[in-house]
């Protein structure tokens, strides 16, 4: 999830997202993340991030930016998972892989793949073979073909949104996935919070919504409309040119989505965009649960950390609290102690 910022007069784009035990937060030179271990400590991790990438003309150019800050997000947050997971599971120590390891980037590479044959081509596979048994029905749309077309991409937008929700729902059913989600709903609040001027502490920061416009699960629902009119317009070509055209075109469907996400975000109190990202909002409630307080405290030292390195805020402003055991994970402290 990111927004936009302003630093001494320029812009940039910030945002965050949850990790196990933790929460990374993005700024325009900075990332952080801070994650709990099972003694209750909080660590911090911070890396540099790439300046001609977040600076330089691909920012500026619509569609393309969106893509290009899309998969270097996921290669930041994939190596902050890794990272907090050894954190959480008390292994820190020189065998902990590197933050921006390689193997970041095939862990990456290996999701994306079971990502389009999970969410593009079953849908695709599974719409074709709806649409044969509808043949006799749909035979009289022959002379409208677009509108045939479009029907067919809606069915396999409907299936592609039904298994999007269906497996965001049942790994929700998980008791450390509802722990992240958890996390998730503390960036949430944190970020909102900071937005509205209001005192960063987890008392004030827990009256805060969970919900939040540039949320990456309304991404993913932005990707399923969007793909809907995207395929439509490749018509019936044949089965290997179709299956071609649901991985070529990602990246398309991907860049528009950004930009609708990116512009209703601005335009969000217009009372018409209102409307349109109410989906949105509520399809984020499958993504965050409500924080306690602990998830609040560790969001807002990440978030803090953020605001040290873009000089907002003093290095006292910005200390780690004292350990809290109680806000432990107690899956990973009973992990950790056998």
């Amino acid at each position: 999830m990111g927004d936009e910022l302003t630093i001494n007069g320029k812009s940039f784009s910030y945002g965050g997202q949850a990790v196990i035990e933790g929460v990374l937060m993005r700024g325009a030179h900075t990332a952080a993340v801070a994650c709990r271990n099972p003694k209750g400590q909080i660590v911090i991790h911070e890396t540099p991030l790439n300046q001609q990438l977040y600076r330089g003309w691909i920012i500026k150019t619509p569609f393309l930016r969106g893509l290009v800050l899309l998969w270097d997000a996921m290669g930041l947050g994939t190596r902050a998972l890794m990272w907090a997971a050894d954190i959480a599971l008390d292994e820190e120590g020189e065998d902990t892989p590197s933050f921006d390891g390689a193997l970041g980037w095939g862990t990456i590479t290996l999701s994306l793949l079971m990502a389009v044959g999970l969410f593009f081509m079953i849908p695709l596979f599974t719409s074709r073979g709806i649409e044969a048994g509808l043949s006799l029905v749909l035979a009289n749309m022959s002379e409208a073909s677009f509108l045939r077309h479009f029907l067919t991409n809606l069915l396999e937008g409907l299936v592609r949104l039904f298994m999007v929700v269906g497996y965001i729902w049942l790994i929700g059913r998980i008791p450390d996935v509802k722990r992240l989600f958890g996390y998730h709903g503390a960036e949430h609040k944190t970020i909102n919070a900071y937005e509205a001027g209001a005192e960063l502490t987890p008392e004030v920061v827990q009256t805060f919504p969970i919900e939040h416009p540039r949320c990456g699960t309304a991404f993913l629902l932005n990707v399923v409309v969007v793909s809907v009119l995207v395929f439509a317009l490749v018509g019936d070509p044949g089965w290997i040119w179709l299956i071609l055209s649901r991985i070529v075109l990602i990246p398309v469907v991907a860049g528009i989505a950004y930009e609708w996400l990116r512009w209703s975000a601005k335009h969000m109190h217009n009372p018409i965009v209102s409307i349109l990202i109410k989906p949105n909002l509520a399809l984020q409630h499958l993504t965050t649960n409500e924080p306690d307080l602990g998830m609040i405290e560790t969001a807002i030292v990440s978030f803090k950390r953020v605001l040290l390195a873009e000089s907002i805020i003093t290095e006292a402003d910005a200390s780690i609290p004292e350990a809290r055991p109680e806000y432990a994970s107690p899956t990973f402290a009973t992990q950790s102690a056998k």
